[in-house]
């Protein structure tokens, strides 16, 4: 299969970080062949530094002047929906970080562009990527299907504050004026002030409300926000009781996010790692426990092989049609609908 023509539109921090410089190791699976960024200078310094041909200042230029397979569009996401409708217009599958949007009012939108023009839009969930959350979804489903272990009873994350870089190295810049482009306004029902909280909610914790659907597999609802923003709590379609601490504490140069789904007679946990160390998986620890010989506890070995990278392979094999992205506009939608329950939730103790 040849390799796949990638244009990456929006080059800044995490943009290299996070994304470009991934892709530019994956060097059998694809090249890229344009990046678009209004910071020219930027723009010209990436370009050079990791060998892309053709350099644009805007997404429109690189939609006319390049030809490409795909696009990565590491954007805000208060822009999305300025940026990505031309693409999927376009017919190019896009990749976009989370969240889908800032309302669900526009994620609403670019899902049905998505869904009209087939064009595949994939959001970076990159948890859902890393190599020891795809291990843990696997074994709860087999659990799941066989029983053996009980019913799924209980889904907990935490994920304090903490040194999210990891030590990661610092990227490219320049001294061109960081762009000035019109951001997604807040939904007319919500005052400026839930706006704020809400924008604030899907920047730091929408990852954590896209896991527990990726290891629950249905839907559930939010039913209990604290007054000071630490805890929610909700429940799925099923019964299944989920909880997010979203900072019961803070850590200055550690990270400590972690995920435990609990059964009846065993649990699965995974610890995450900073979402931008490099080439460094989770770590998943599973208890089992009988009730009739001493608990067990298996550490399985993941690969060296950050989320980062394993998504970007993951976006590769869905636009070749070979697997389903991990987390399309579709189900991303979901996040903005529990996000705005819980803000609106949250008002309860004004």
């Amino acid at each position: 299969m040849s390799k796949l023509r990638i244009g990456f539109v929006g080059v800044g921090g995490m943009g290299q970080m996070a994304h470009l410089s991934n892709y530019a190791l994956l060097r059998e699976e694809c090249e890229i062949v344009a990046l678009a960024d209004p910071r020219v200078k930027l723009g010209q310094a990436v370009a050079q530094r990791y060998g892309v041909p053709q350099a644009f200042v805007s997404h429109e230029e690189l939609l006319n002047g390049a030809k490409v397979d795909a696009i990565v569009a590491p954007q805000l996401y208060r822009t999305h929906y300025a940026i990505i409708p031309d693409i999927v217009r376009a017919g190019i599958p896009v990749f976009t970080e989370k969240p889908l949007s800032l309302t669900v009012e526009a994620g609403e939108q670019l899902v049905k562009l998505a869904e009209e023009h087939r064009v595949l839009h994939m959001v970076g969930y990159h948890k859902r990527s890393d190599p020891a959350m795809e291990y843990a979804h696997r074994r709860i489903e087999e659990w799941k299907a066989t029983g053996e272990f009980g019913k799924l009873q209980y889904i907990r994350v935490t994920m304090p504050p903490g040194d999210w870089i990891g030590g990661a190295d610092a990227p490219l810049a320049s001294d061109d004026p960081y762009p000035q482009s019109p951001l997604e306004p807040g939904p007319s029902y919500l005052t400026d002030d839930q706006t704020r909280q809400l924008d604030t909610f899907v920047n730091y914790y929408i990852h954590q409300v896209n896991a527990i659907r990726y290891l629950l597999q249905e839907p559930y609802r939010i039913t209990f926000g604290d007054r000071r923003g630490v805890l929610l709590t909700g429940e799925s379609d099923s019964g299944v009781t989920v909880a997010l601490e979203t900072a019961p504490y803070q850590t200055t140069i550690e990270w400590h996010e972690s995920l435990l789904v609990c059964f009846e007679r065993g649990f699965v946990r995974v610890d995450l790692p900073p979402p931008l160390a490099r080439q460094q998986a989770g770590k998943v620890t599973i208890m089992k426990d009988n009730g009739k010989e001493p608990p067990s506890y298996e550490c399985p070995v993941m690969p060296n092989r950050s989320a980062m990278r394993q998504q970007a392979m993951n976006f590769i094999a869905a636009v070749q049609g070979l697997r389903p992205a991990p987390c399309e506009s579709k189900e991303a939608l979901e996040d903005l609908k529990l996000a705005r329950d819980y803000i609106l939730l949250m008002q309860n103790y004004k």
